[in-house]
C-alpha cells in the first residue's frame, strides 16, 4: 500500500532549536539542529520542513547506538522520535502488536508481560525504539533460536524522502523493506510496525550459570546448549595462554516459576531506582591495571560448581539498566565498543588472534561478551551471520586504539567477517566494503527512494552510503 502525504496532514512548522548530540559511546559528539515532536503529525511536519529548507536529517530516539550511526552528516538536522509511543492495536490470539516507532522494548515489557507476552528479540538494554531495533535489526541471546529483529515484524510504514508513505515487509515492497531492515535510518522515516510478540508463561527466567575454563571449554558449552533459547558467555579479554576464553557461560529460557532473588538481588532491586552515574568519572579510574582485576575478581567470584536458579528478566537481559547513565564511568573520553562476527572454524583461529592482539595491546574491556549466532542472515546492511561473535568494550584512549581496531579489521576482513555498524565509530570506507560485499546493492536500493540524500548520518557519510 503506497500513499503519498498531503500537505493539509502537516502541522505549523516545528521549533528547531542546537543541541549537543551524540550516541551511548559519547564519542563522536556534536551540535546539531534539533525538533522534538510530540505527536505523528508534528513529525511529519518536521520533515516537511527539512525538504522545504533543502537540508538532510536523521531520526534520533535514545541515542543508545554506541557510535555514529544515530547522528546525522555535518550541518544536518535531528528528528526527535521517542514522543511517538502509542500502541495502536493489539491481538491477543496472535501476539501482533501494531505501535508507533518511538515504543521502547521497556514500554512493551511493562504493557505486555503482565498479559503473558514478551518482546521477540532484545538487545542488553531495554531503553531502545522498535524503529531503532529494526535500523540496526539487533540480535539477541537468542538469535540462534529466533533469528533478530527484522524476523518478527511486518507492515511497516515508511515516510520516503518524495513524501510517499510506504508499506512494506517480506512480501510487500521487499527491497526496500530489506533495504531499512539493519540500514541505519537511511531509507526513510519509520512510521509504524507490527511486531509479533512471543508468549511466555512468567517474568522468570530459569538459568544457568557455568564458570568456563578457557575458549575450547567455551565452545564444548555453546555447542551442546543449542536445547536453551538464550545463550551468551561474559569472558575475561585479558586472560593468556591456557586461560584465553575464560569466563561464565550463562543459559537460560523463559518460565512459569517465580523469581526468588537472593539477599543481594533484593537490595539491587531495591536500589535500582536511584543508583546513577551523576557525573563523568576521572579517566584514571579505568586504566589496564584496574580493567585486569576486576576482570580477575568477577571471574573469581562465580563458584566452582554450576549455579541453577530462576531470576527475574531483567538481571538476565538488561544487567547494566540497573544503573543510570553507565557510561559515564568512562569518563568525558567516552568509549568505543568493537563487535564482530567470524565464521566458526575447527580451531577458531580469527578469535584468537583477536584476543591475542588485544592482550598483547596492553588495552582491554571489562564489559567482553562472547556467543555463537545461529543460521539465519539478512541482505544488506543486517549484521548477525552464521559464526562467532565477541563484543568488546574500550575506553577511549584515542589513536592507540584505533590503530588496534585497525589490526583487528584485518584479521575479521581475512576471515570473511565483519564489525556491527550500529556499534561502530571509527570503520574505514575500505575496510567496510571489504566486510559488507552487498554494500553497492544496497545503495542502489537506498538512491532509489532517496536520490537527494535527504536522509543522511555521520556514519554513512564516512561509510560512503549517502
Amino acid at each position: 500500500m503506497n500513499t503519498h502525504l498531503e500537505k493539509s496532514e502537516t502541522q505549523s512548522p516545528s521549533t528547531w532549536k542546537t543541541e549537543n548530540i551524540c550516541g551511548w559511546g559519547r564519542y563522536p559528539k556534536l551540535r546539531a539542529l534539533s525538533t522534538h515532536s510530540e505527536t505523528m503529525d508534528a513529525f511529519k511536519a518536521s520533515f516537511q520542513d527539512l525538504i522545504h529548507e533543502r537540508s538532510h536529517g536523521l531520526v534520533y530516539a535514545h541515542g543508545r547506538s554506541y557510535g555514529d550511526s544515530c547522528l546525522p552528516a555535518q550541518g544536518g538536522r535531528v528528528l526527535h522520535s521517542r514522543q511517538l509511543n502509542r500502541i495502536l492495536n493489539f491481538d491477543e490470539e496472535s501476539g501482533w502488536v501494531h505501535c508507533e516507532t518511538g515504543v521502547s522494548i521497556y514500554e512493551l515489557i511493562q504493557k505486555f508481560l503482565p498479559l503473558g507476552f514478551f518482546p521477540p528479540v532484545v538487545p542488553g538494554t531495554q531503553f531502545v525504539t522498535v524503529g531503532g531495533a529494526l535500523c540496526n535489526d539487533i540480535h539477541g541471546k537468542n538469535h540462534h533460536h529466533d533469528g533478530t529483529f527484522a524476523d518478527h515484524v511486518r507492515k511497516v510504514e515508511i515516510l520516503t524522502a518524495s513524501g510517499e508513505l510506504i508499506y512494506c515487509d517480506a512480501d510487500h515492497n521487499s527491497e526496500l523493506f530489506w533495504a531499512t531492515v539493519g540500514g541505519l535510518g537511511l531509507t526513510g522515516l519509520i512510521l509504524s510496525m507490527e511486531l509479533k510478540l512471543t508468549p511466555v508463561a512468567g517474568p522468570g527466567i530459569k538459568m544457568e550459570s557455568i564458570k568456563v575454563k578457557n575458549l575450547d571449554h567455551f565452545f564444548e558449552l555453546s555447542s551442546e546448549s543449542s536445547h536453551f533459547t538464550h545463550t551468551v558467555s561474559w569472558i575475561d579479554c585479558v586472560a593468556k595462554g591456557s586461560a584465553m576464553g575464560r569466563g561464565i557461560f550463562m543459559r537460560g529460557r523463559h518460565c512459569n516459576e517465580s523469581p526468588k532473588p537472593r539477599a543481594l538481588g533484593r537490595i539491587a532491586q531495591a536500589i535500582s531506582p536511584i543508583l546513577n552515574v551523576p557525573f563523568s568519572m576521572p579517566n584514571l579510574m579505568l586504566n589496564p591495571l584496574s580493567i585486569k582485576a576486576f576482570n580477575a575478581l568477577y571471574y573469581g567470584k562465580h563458584p566452582k560448581a554450576d549455579l541453577h536458579q530462576t531470576v527475574s528478566y531483567e538481571p538476565f537481559f538488561f544487567p547494566l539498566d540497573f544503573v543510570k547513565n553507565w557510561n559515564r564511568i568512562y569518563g568525558r573520553r567516552g568509549f568505543l565498543q568493537y563487535q564482530m562476527v567470524v565464521p566458526k572454524t575447527e580451531d577458531n583461529h580469527a578469535i584468537r588472534s583477536i584476543l591475542n592482539e588485544i592482550t598483547q595491546s596492553g588495552m582491554g574491556s571489562f564489559l567482553a561478551v562472547i556467543k555463537e549466532f545461529g543460521e539465519r542472515q539478512h541482505q544488506g546492511l543486517s549484521f548477525p551471520a552464521p559464526g562467532v561473535t565477541l563484543a568488546l568494550d574500550f575506553p577511549n584512549y584515542g589513536q592507540e586504539l584505533l590503530d588496534l581496531f585497525n589490526r583487528l579489521d584485518q584479521i575479521v576482513i581475512k576471515a570473511g567477517g565483519r564489525v556491527y555498524l550500529g556499534k561502530d565509530a571509527r570503520l574505514s570506507k575500505e575496510h567496510f566494503q571489504a566486510m559488507y560485499p552487498e554494500w553497492a546493492d544496497w545503495k542502489k536500493v537506498k538512491d532509489q527512494w532517496d536520490p537527494d540524500g535527504i536522509f543522511r548520518s555521520s556514519i554513512g557519510e564516512r561509510l560512503g552510503l549517502c
